[in-house]
């Protein structure tokens, strides 16, 4: 069978509701935000049964945009996004498993009375060959996806295809699993391990390879937690493997600097989304309170000043001025080692 047969057949035939799952890895354990409960609760319960997410893909300011979710299952992440996207927004969703999307699709009707509109459509397709879908190019504005890329036998022409469809300033937003080294074959080729979110999992550092190749210059980390893996046989085979679940937000911007480079700038959040009144969380080292100024790098900056989130923040400075590397975030220089060696190299050679 081939990668993606086991995975139909794990989440179509095998798996009939979460507590299915032998690990924790394609379970959402994160805490749900007060703002998203209620919508939560509009969901059919049988859509909620079959979720198989492992983050929260819910990003704010959604109103009247076009998402696309990618391996989208039974629809409960469609189904939420539908509500922050509202009938000026919509919301598709693709995936490859039958059984899947026949629960998606048979409560459609359900979420339109709920909802009091109808904003979703479901596609069948694999997220790898989305050229073959009617998808316009540039047509979305933000791109979703939860615990499925690592599914995927061929993650670079997932991320390729979410890049092409972003309309610019759009982002990929998503949560996967991520392992802190490179998977086996052993572990890539066992069915089980491939269907728990484990076998297809990338090492960080290829993803981050990956995602830049495809033109995501500067992935954001949002939030991580590590993995349990409580099934004594899964463990032998897994070894030393240590697995996180983590959400990453991609955004395409193709002049965004290769470091964290500071030109002066800073931000100002107006507390302005309806989501985060208090704060705006951009990435894991951007939590920006309202009404501060927040310092912040070239490529932060345009993450703010040149996406929807724009109206919502007052911007400070320009890039007509650059002083190196932005303190903290952006590295550091090939000569900070020899600088801090004392009395340094006494006399130059070159």
């Amino acid at each position: 069978m081939s990668n993606h047969d086991w995975v139909k057949d794990y989440y179509g035939k095998q798996l009939q509701s979460s507590d299915d799952l032998k690990t924790d890895a394609c379970c959402d354990a994160s805490s749900v935000p007060e703002w998203l409960k209620p919508l939560l609760s509009n969901i059919h319960p049988e859509v909620l049964s079959r979720y198989y997410g492992c983050g929260l893909v819910c990003p704010a300011q959604l109103r009247g945009a076009r998402v696309l979710d990618l391996g989208c299952g039974s629809g409960r992440d469609v189904y939420a996004l539908a509500q922050l996207a509202g009938p000026e927004g919509s919301v598709v969703g693709v995936d490859m498993t039958d059984e899947q999307l026949a629960v998606a699709r048979q409560h459609q009707t359900y979420h339109a009375e709920q909802f009091g509109f109808d904003n979703v459509q479901f596609l069948q397709g694999y997220i790898e060959r989305l050229d073959e879908l009617d998808l316009a190019p540039g047509s979305f504005d933000v791109v979703v996806s939860n615990c499925v890329i690592n599914l995927s036998p061929d993650k670079d022409a997932v991320i390729a295809g979410a890049y092409r469809l972003l309309k610019e300033g759009g982002e990929l937003y998503f949560s996967d699993v991520y392992a802190d080294r490179r998977v086996p074959e052993a572990v890539a080729n066992d069915p089980v391990l491939v269907g728990e979110c484990l076998g297809g999992a990338l090492y960080w550092n290829d993803f981050m390879t990956i995602a830049k190749r495809q033109g995501f210059l500067d992935p954001r980390l949002v939030e991580c937690r590590p993995l349990a893996v409580t099934d004594v046989e899964l463990q032998a085979k897994l070894g030393m493997i240590q697995f996180m679940s983590a959400t990453y937000r991609l955004f395409k911007l193709p002049k965004l600097d290769s470091a964290c480079e500071d030109y002066g700038q800073a931000v100002i959040y107006r507390g302005s989304i309806a989501e985060a009144p208090h704060q705006f969380m951009l990435d894991d080292h951007h939590v920006l309170d309202a009404g501060r100024i927040f310092p912040v790098c070239g490529n932060s900056w345009q993450m703010l000043a040149n996406t929807r989130f724009a109206p919502h923040f007052e911007f400070i400075g320009d890039f007509s001025r650059h002083f190196g590397l932005f303190p903290g975030c952006g590295g550091s220089t090939p000569f900070d080692q020899l600088a801090a060696v004392e009395g340094g190299l006494g006399s130059s050679c070159c």
